[in-house]
């Protein structure tokens, strides 16, 4: 999947480890997410979405897209 989380990290000036400790998961999360390693599940998405004030189809894509 792919997904704009860096940008969105980096507008914010949050560091991996900042923006991990905000969603209580690690900076390697963060990192797997960003390079997509790692889908989030859907509660995690969701925190994600949240904490950014959008939708989740904002910041992740399907490969296809």
């Amino acid at each position: 999947m792919k997904n704009n989380l860096k940008i969105l990290r980096d507008e914010m000036n949050l560091s991996q480890d900042a923006f991990g400790s905000e969603l209580n998961v690690s900076r390697q999360t963060i990192n797997s997410i960003e390079n997509g390693k790692f889908d989030p599940s859907l509660p995690l998405a969701m925190k994600i979405a949240k904490f950014f004030d959008c939708k989740i189809e904002d910041i992740f894509k399907d490969k296809e897209s």
